[in-house]
């Protein structure tokens, strides 16, 4: 068997899900488990090239996995023609401009989202991607974690019938950093640098409706900033300038109806920290990060409302779990495989800066609809 080299920079993986998620539990797994076999006899071995602002955070980054390639300077890495793919974990204000310079140097991009703060930029960087010829894609992890997969089973099954109804529900408490250290940076509730759980969360509901329900035709959003002042990693005060919790009703391709709750400002009571109930004719399912569980219409119990007596029985214990009837990797990590895949073998990948940037304009759209407290349509993108 042969091995095929492919270099990769790796901008931003000295955040939280750039190390852990992308470099720790995607790349350097590939390379434990002996790099990606392409089934032909070729093994695809993925060389990281670690890069970002901090010298000694890479150094430290690279020393710990047993790396070896590190730099501060962007612009030498994506002149070397031996790095043939740029990856983006970076802050969302920072993005753009990384990955304009990383499609005009020839490289192939695999980002996170958002890719751009709004829809003209995330729909530039499209064009400029499909004009330079060059490989593109975006992270959708959502779509391959193992509740969601079940789902999309269950979907594909002809389980529901029609599909009546879509309700989400995601979030927790993130500490306002007084008494104890948040958990998500500060930047997140700074309007000015990108923050803000519409442009974080309305990309990922856009790739999940539209690929397991169908596209998102219009937006009705209610969006606000419960917890208005913070504590940043240095303990100063500072004003949350970007909301916090939004309230999303999505209208679908096909007449079914989503609606989503988002928030950084809600203590968890459900199973998992997102959960989705989907509600058909002939049966539902609420799925989570990795559960499913079902009740088919011979098996709906007949509720009877009174509020003057007590409920006997457990209605959660009417319901059956999916079974997992596969092994489930790492959802980054699969999807890293399938990118991939699409540059040695030109297998097929939809989940390029165009699918990018309909979650961009959902998240836009949806900030339109709450500051003009109305209704908008969401017009397919084509480039």
């Amino acid at each position: 068997m042969t091995r095929r080299t492919v270099r990769i920079a790796m901008n931003g993986v000295t955040g939280r899900m750039g190390h852990r998620q992308h470099l720790v539990r995607s790349l350097l797994a590939l390379r434990a488990q002996g790099g990606l076999d392409l089934g032909d006899g070729e093994t695809l071995w993925p060389e990281p090239v670690l890069v970002g602002r901090r010298a000694h955070a890479l150094r430290a980054l690279a020393e710990r996995h047993g790396l070896t390639e590190w730099s501060i300077d962007l612009d030498a890495v994506l002149a070397d023609e031996t790095v043939e793919v740029y990856f983006d974990a970076q802050a969302t204000s920072a993005r753009v401009d990384a990955l304009t310079r990383a499609i005009a140097a020839g490289k192939h991009v695999y980002t996170e989202k958002p890719t751009a703060p709004d829809l003209a930029g995330a729909l530039a960087l499209a064009r400029l991607a499909r004009d330079a010829g060059i490989k593109h894609g975006v992270v959708q992890d959502k779509l391959f974690l193992p509740g969601l997969r079940k789902l999309k089973r269950l979907v594909d099954g002809g389980f529901f019938g029609e599909i009546l109804s879509v309700r989400g529900e995601f979030g927790y408490w993130v500490f306002e950093g007084d008494w104890q250290p948040a958990q998500r940076p500060s930047w997140n509730y700074r309007a000015e640098d990108g923050g803000g759980i519409v442009l974080d969360m309305f990309p990922h509901w856009e790739y999940v409706l539209h690929d397991l329900f169908g596209r998102v035709t219009a937006v009705n959003a209610h969006v606000t900033t419960h917890i208005r002042e913070r504590r940043d990693e240095q303990g100063k005060p500072y004003t949350a300038t970007a909301e916090d919790a939004a309230y999303g009703i999505f209208e679908l391709a096909g007449g079914a109806v989503a609606q989503i709750n988002s928030s950084w400002a809600v203590r968890v009571h459900r199973d998992e920290l997102v959960e989705f109930q989907v509600d058909g004719a002939h049966g539902s399912a609420v799925a989570g990060l990795r559960g499913c569980r079902v009740q088919h219409r011979s098996m709906t119990p007949k509720p009877v409302w009174n509020p003057d007596l007590p409920v006997t029985h457990s209605f959660r214990d009417q319901w059956q779990e999916v079974p997992d009837n596969t092994e489930f990797d790492n959802g980054f990590k699969a999807q890293w495989e399938l990118f991939l895949r699409h540059i040695a073998r030109e297998e097929p990948y939809h989940w390029d800066l165009l699918a990018g940037a309909r979650g961009v304009q959902l998240a836009e759209l949806g900030l339109k609809s709450s500051a003009e407290g109305r209704r908008y349509d969401v017009p397919e993108l084509a480039l």
